[in-house]
């Protein structure tokens, strides 16, 4: 297990998307969470993405309904607990900022809702008769785990692993994404041979949002032709719409 820290990769603009992003968040889940468990589940239910419900065109929880394409944005501020919460967050605060920095703010948060419908989208079509709500933000984070593997391959991720003994390690972000993201697509095959999905973790939402984010920005750097000048051997990229 390996959990990533901080990045030294440089920005310019404040992160005030990424910043409202998590504080949105954390705000939905600490109201979820005091509703009690039943409200808990009654929410979770209602504004949660059910592939069944969006495939079939049927309504499975009439008890809290709400249109699924309504729950396709609403599932992804929601989290199942404390730990999903606190883990997406993290990844969220230490990648968003240099994709946002790029992108600019508006830019940032249309793209950060698109790679998470691109997420449900493709977990949709890997088991469209799902009938257990799907929730939480690490699809749409993926995307932006996408990008910023696109915008800063060599920057400096700290990671804590723990296995058998607990250390802090520097690795190159093009190295500790590329490890996240096989993670994800051999769970989500494991996932799709078993019939079983593992922790209940929806790994191919990963997939899908995490390519979405890295084909997008692959495609984004290419036609603008904007790179940005090199420090220390990293990429440091900002794009000027204006």
């Amino acid at each position: 297990m390996f959990i990533p820290i901080r990045d030294d990769a440089p920005t310019v603009r404040t992160p005030f998307v990424t910043v409202a992003l998590i504080a949105a968040n954390v705000l939905v889940f600490i109201y979820t969470y005091f509703q009690g468990s039943e409200g808990f589940q009654l929410l979770i239910y209602q504004f949660g993405y059910i592939p069944a419900e969006f495939v079939h065109k049927v309504e499975l929880t009439p008890f809290a309904s709400a249109s699924p394409y309504l729950t396709a944005v609403t599932s992804m501020f929601l989290h199942g607990g404390w730990l999903h919460l606190i883990g997406n967050m993290l990844f969220m605060w230490i990648f968003g900022n240099n994709v946002e920095d790029y992108l600019g703010h508006g830019k940032f948060l249309v793209f950060y809702l698109v790679a998470g419908l691109a997420a449900v989208a493709l977990f949709t079509a890997f088991d469209p008769d799902s009938q257990m709500p799907l929730v939480g933000a690490s699809g749409a984070i993926a995307g932006v785990m996408g990008a910023y593997v696109v915008l800063q391959p060599h920057a400096k991720v700290t990671v804590l692993i723990i296995f058998f003994f607990i250390q802090f390690v520097t690795i190159p972000a093009k190295v500790v994404l590329g490890i996240w993201f096989a993670l994800q697509l051999i769970m989500s095959l494991n996932d799709k041979v078993t019939g079983v999905s593992g922790g209940g973790v929806a790994w191919i939402a990963h997939v899908g949002g995490f390519v979405f984010g890295w084909i997008l920005l692959k495609l984004i750097t290419k036609i603008s032709g904007v790179q940005g000048p090199s420090s220390g051997g990293q990429r440091v990229y900002r794009m000027d719409w204006s």
